[in-house]
């Protein structure tokens, strides 16, 4: 017991017997060790991702960076159908920034009125390479490029883009117009967007599909899309539904259904309605949003692919199955050539019955109208169509049977809800 008392005297002992200084320089080295680690573990975080503080979204930078963009069209270095209203008429208004990831930009901004997003996935014009065309032909603002290397340059780069080749027929989205006194500057800008996946992507497909936001128009590098308030998985219902007409109260379960449906024909239509399938290998509440008519659009595909892309992504070297996984896009390595295989093994209809309908069906429908019988059914649907057991080696394809069955469940539920509704 004297031992212990005297080994708590002695622990004691600094502060009762007034040596601070011995103590307080233990404290000091301490705490200068711990800053200098905190200051290393920041430095190492900044320089592996340089753009943590200087990609926050702010409204100053979106402004400074709109300004940089028309100073570049006024003095003549690049162009477009929108760069008037936004530099010169105001009829192109910033509104606020919407978020910055990895060197993209996205701002909302008011058209005429009308709600906007512009985007660009760098933030200066210059950041682009250019075309070599435009660096040889100096002279006389590119208008001696013959039209038949201009043909081969676009179709290219479009190829680059989606993975897929064109006929000379089918780059109308793409071609730069009449030329004029500003040709060089639509032809840097068509070079700038071209480069953007994503532009091309919207571009190619606003014609074809519901389920994509058109384009509106661009301004040298930054292209406009409509806006439309995405999802998030933060909302009750990821949607929201409070914007939608009928949704609020006991049109939830309905609208809820409606938006359902039109994930399955989404996901239909990006199977079955193009040359090859496309793959989306990042599906989630945010990348997604409904129009007042519950059509599902998808207003960020960075992360489409075509199948022909969607191979050459996949097939890539490899150590286990986790090696081959990009994203939402799955495959499987086969250890005896250590490659992964070219063939997605998971679909699209997986990923949407995992990351989207697991949330509104795994739990009852928050509506008395709709069976409980109708409900567990839809549980179960959505559990085989996420986690379909297939044998080990197996490639997962679409499986049709879940796709009908789903839709025929949700069709089900909207009849009994309406039912309820008379």
């Amino acid at each position: 017991m004297a031992r212990a008392a005297g080994a708590r005297g002695r622990a004691g002992w600094c502060g009762r017997r007034g040596r601070r200084g011995r103590c307080g320089r233990g404290a000091l080295l301490a705490f200068a060790a711990w800053t200098a680690g905190w200051v290393l573990a920041a430095t190492l975080l900044l320089r592996a991702h340089p753009g943590v503080l200087s990609d926050r979204c702010t409204n100053e930078k979106s402004r400074r960076i709109l300004a940089a963009l028309c100073q570049d069209y006024r003095g003549g270095a690049l162009a477009g159908d929108l760069c008037e209203d936004l530099c010169v008429a105001g009829k192109l208004l910033f509104q606020r920034c919407l978020h910055y990831n990895r060197g993209k930009k996205v701002l909302q901004a008011d058209w005429r009125g009308r709600p906007v997003v512009l985007k660009s996935k760098e933030e200066a014009f210059s950041s682009f390479p250019p075309l070599s065309l435009l660096e040889e032909e100096a002279g006389e603002g590119g208008q001696d490029i013959p039209e038949a290397e201009l043909l081969l340059m676009v179709a290219g780069e479009v190829k680059s883009a989606l993975g897929l080749e064109l006929s000379n027929s089918s780059l109308g989205p793409w071609w730069p117009g009449r030329r004029g006194p500003r040709w060089r500057g639509q032809l840097a800008s068509l070079w700038a967007l071209l480069q953007q996946e994503e532009y091309v992507y919207f571009s190619l497909l606003q014609d074809l599909s519901p389920h994509v936001l058109p384009v509106l128009g661009s301004c040298g590098h930054f292209y406009a899309v409509e806006f439309l308030a995405a999802g998030s998985p933060h909302h009750r219902a990821l949607f929201p539904l409070d914007r939608v007409p009928g949704a609020p109260g006991g049109g939830q379960a309905k609208a809820i259904s409606d938006i359902a449906l039109s994930f399955l024909d989404m996901v239909n239509h990006f199977d079955s309605d193009f040359s090859h399938r496309l793959h989306l290998c990042d599906i989630k509440p945010e990348n997604f949003a409904i129009r007042s008519d519950f059509t599902v659009v998808a207003i960020d595909v960075d992360m489409a692919f075509f199948e022909p892309k969607m191979r050459e992504i996949l097939e890539q070297n490899c150590t286990d199955d986790e090696d081959c996984n990009f994203f939402d896009c799955f495959s499987r390595c086969d250890l005896r050539v250590n490659k992964c295989g070219a063939q997605r093994v998971n679909n699209n209809l997986q990923v949407v019955c995992d990351k989207i309908f697991r949330h509104w069906f795994s739990a009852p429908l928050k509506s008395s109208a709709v069976s409980f019988q109708l409900q567990l059914q839809l549980q179960e649907a959505v559990q085989e169509c996420a986690d379909p057991e297939v044998p080990s080696g197996n490639t997962r394809r679409d499986a049709p049977s879940v796709f009908w069955k789903l839709r025929r469940l949700l069709q089900a539920t909207l009849r009994e809800l309406q039912e309820a509704e008379k």
